[in-house]
């Protein structure tokens, strides 16, 4: 600092002028390197350069549908390790309860977790994590030697449901974020299956347009539809494809799109015709969801209003008499 305010004495000898040149500078200097380091993120992670990325992959490159934006040293480490300790735990951690296991399968799937070792992931850190967190409580009641033997184990016994649990949670919380994401881009990803269909496409040919122009804005749909196009192309039935669709997603509005989209197929009716409708229907359907969600917010406010804005208005209207009694009575 002493450095820079000698230099800056070559302008001015007044002290207070030097210190808001020194000011004048810092905050200058300080400004640019936000806007470069801005420049530098958006030029990393900008929508443009992600999807010049993905125009920039060669088509001879073998794609890998279900583990997306993995290198091959990836793959490889995750196959390594999965066969050196996953399998391992797994074989002791996955419970022998069918119904259990094809719920825990069901979440992984809306969650977007597609592996074939992912259930086995799961229960491997639900195992992995009830030891340590009840290991982490037993070793935290040692500072307490007041602590009793039942009230320790009580304790380690809490910690290690603690861990059990907290896997469930998370799966939980991934599942619904996931479903919230597609459930929002559907209605974009239905008004271009109408464009595309009605303009004579055909419908992989629009589900494939619709993948590729959804996957800066919306990449879970798109990826999905990206599955069902590819799967298209390997010689699944189309409905068999869109139900497997509706299966991963878990979205009751897909489930009946590919409801309607079957009955149409059976009866011979327009594929166009037939999207145009349920997408009318859609929008109305958000249309309620939408006045629905608006007519809650008057109930919502009350506690917030209540609990808030209340005593604020309490202390201004009532605080002043309040202080008047208190001047009488004294």
């Amino acid at each position: 600092m002493d450095y820079m305010l000698e230099l800056f004495s070559v302008f001015s000898h007044n002290e207070e002028i030097k210190r808001q040149f020194f000011v004048v500078f810092v905050t200058a200097a300080v400004f640019a390197l936000g806007i470069s380091l801005a420049l530098i993120v958006s030029s990393f992670s900008g929508p443009l350069q992600k999807r010049l990325k993905k125009l920039a992959v060669k088509p001879q490159e073998p794609t890998d549908l279900s583990k997306p934006g993995q290198s091959k040293l990836w793959r490889k480490f995750n196959n390594s390790f999965n066969n050196a300790v996953i399998e391992k735990i797994s074989g002791y951690a996955v419970p022998v309860d069918t119904a259990e296991v094809s719920k825990i399968e069901k979440k992984l799937i809306h969650a977007g977790f597609r592996q074939e070792y992912s259930l086995r992931i799961f229960y491997s850190i639900k195992t992995l994590l009830t030891l340590v967190v009840g290991f982490v409580a037993l070793l935290i009641t040692q500072w307490f030697p007041q602590l009793s033997s039942s009230q320790v184990l009580l304790y380690v016994l809490g910690g290690a449901y603690f861990g059990m649990i907290v896997p469930n949670m998370a799966l939980d919380y991934l599942e619904k974020q996931r479903i919230k994401k597609v459930r929002h881009a559907f209605p974009d990803a239905l008004d271009m299956l109408v464009i595309c269909v009605e303009a004579g496409l055909s419908l992989p040919g629009a589900i494939q347009r619709v993948s590729r122009d959804l996957g800066i804005s919306h990449p879970e749909l798109a990826w999905e539809f990206e599955t069902v196009s590819a799967e298209m192309r390997l010689g699944v039935e189309r409905m068999k494809a869109l139900k497997n669709l509706s299966a991963r997603t878990g979205l009751d509005e897909i489930r009946g799109l590919v409801s309607l989209m079957d009955q149409a197929a059976r009866f011979g009716t327009s594929m166009a015709e037939t999207l145009r409708v349920y997408s009318e229907e859609f929008r109305d359907k958000r249309t309620q969801l939408a006045e629905e969600a608006a007519a809650k917010i008057g109930t919502k406010l009350i506690f917030p209003l209540t609990f808030c804005l209340w005593p604020g208005f309490f202390l201004v209207a009532v605080g002043p008499a309040l202080l008047k009694v208190f001047e009488v009575f004294k």
